[in-house]
Formats: structure tokens, sequence, C-alpha cells
């Protein structure tokens, strides 16, 4: 239903925005109302509405079943400080909230000693991230009124659903994972520009660059012995206002 609702948005936006967009005459941008452009600021404002698909990439200890990651679509929002640098560079700042659950399931090849119950193959792991990348974003010349872009950079996740603190393990039920997290990100997207705001779709990839796996007490413990390393790996489909 959210991937839904964000398809029809945005076809809406596009389908009221089309004589502005592909018209010959360039709208001057001015989300101010007459009241001066914003375009050429070094300093601009704005905020993203989005989803994302969060996954994780395992590398292993020894060659057993492969941890199979069932992932939902999440739910983004958060602000963004825009630093123009000329017409083709900017350096931008995006803090957001992010939320997204995974859900692991173990094959039972894991479990050596006894045969699990149903619940010991499944682990679910809810996320709530502080986000906050920087990132370059290079732009080409503007053709009529829309400017396609690439972006990278990097980032960090404050992830407030974290157990990394809680005594308890997978034994106890708990599966547990670091609070900080670092990325990079590479992404693309299109600047629409019409007559009151400049909007944004933008697609843009996220993987991570430590191990985000608190491991059980147990050294062999069958949830987390096996894994050499757990990455986070995901989408987001931002759309922008500004």
């Amino acid at each position: 239903m959210k991937q839904v609702f964000a398809l029809l948005a945005f076809l809406f936006v596009i389908q009221t925005s089309n004589a502005q967009l592909f018209k010959k005459e360039k709208i001057t941008y001015d989300a101010n109302q007459g009241r001066g452009t914003t375009e050429y600021k070094l300093l601009r404002w704005g905020y993203y509405l989005g989803f994302n698909n969060y996954d994780f990439n395992f590398d292993y200890n020894q060659d057993l079943q492969d941890i199979y990651v069932k992932s939902t679509t999440g739910f983004n929002v958060g602000l963004i400080g825009n630093l123009r640098i000329n017409k083709f560079l900017d350096i931008r700042i995006e803090p957001g909230l992010l939320i997204t659950t995974r859900e692991l399931n173990y094959s039972s090849t894991y479990f050596t000693e006894s045969e699990p119950r149903a619940s010991d193959l499944i682990r679910e792991v809810k996320s709530t991230y502080i986000h906050i990348p920087l990132l370059l974003k290079v732009s080409t010349k503007r053709i009529n009124n829309f400017k396609p872009f690439v972006v990278g950079g990097f980032s960090t996740a404050l992830n407030l659903s974290s157990n990394e603190d809680n005594p308890n393990d997978n034994s106890n039920g708990q599966f547990r994972t670091v609070k900080n997290s670092l990325f990079y990100e590479l992404g693309f997207g299109i600047d629409f520009y019409l007559y009151n705001f400049k909007f944004t779709p933008s697609i843009r990839g996220v993987f991570g660059l430590n191990d985000e796996l608190v491991r059980d007490e147990d050294p062999d413990s069958a949830w987390t012995s096996n894994i050499n390393s757990m990455k986070t790996r995901g989408v987001f489909v931002n759309f922008t206002f500004q």
C-alpha cells in the first residue's frame, strides 16, 4: 500500500507540472512567491519523505546454508541543508529518521546438538536510525526545467532500537546489534523546477562499513558463531521538496 501511494503521488506531481517542466521557457525557481529567488543562494533548506528497504550482507566462517533475510518496506523523513559550491556542485547534509524491520531465518543445520524449536529459527531485527549523511551532489547542465544529478558520500547512524547493552543474548531470545554504524552511499535523481518549489525524486544505495553484530556470550552460539561479519545494505527512494 505504501508503494502504491508513493507511485500515485509521484504521478500526480508529474501530471500537474508537465506543462511547466517541458516548456521551452525556463522557470526562474522562486519558492518565495516573488520575494526573492532561492536557486542561487549559498545555503538552501528543504525536507524529504520516502521509503527504504534494508538487508544484511553476511560473511561466514564455515560453508553452511546462508541466513535468509526477509526485509520489509520502511519509512524515511528528514531535513536537508544544501551548500552551493557552483552550478554543478553542492554539498548537503540530510539528517533524518529511518524506521525498518528485518527478519533473519536460520537453517536447522546451524543447530547441531538438538532439534531446534520454530522460534529459534527466526530472529526479528527492528531498527530506528538517526541517520546523518554528508554528501556531494554533482549535477549536469540544466535542461529546460529539469536537471539530473548523481550523489555520493558517507554517513553515520545511531540505532535507537539497538540491544547492544542488553545483558541477555540469543539464548534468551535477544538478537543484538551495535548502536553506531558507518556507511557509504551512492545514488542519482532529477531536480524538477516548478513555479513555487523544486521537487526531486531520487534513489540511493547505502552500504555498511562496520560489523554490526553483537555476539553471544557462548562462543559456539548457533546464532552468531558462524558469522564473521554482518553489514547493512539498503535502498532509499526519497521525494525532496526545496
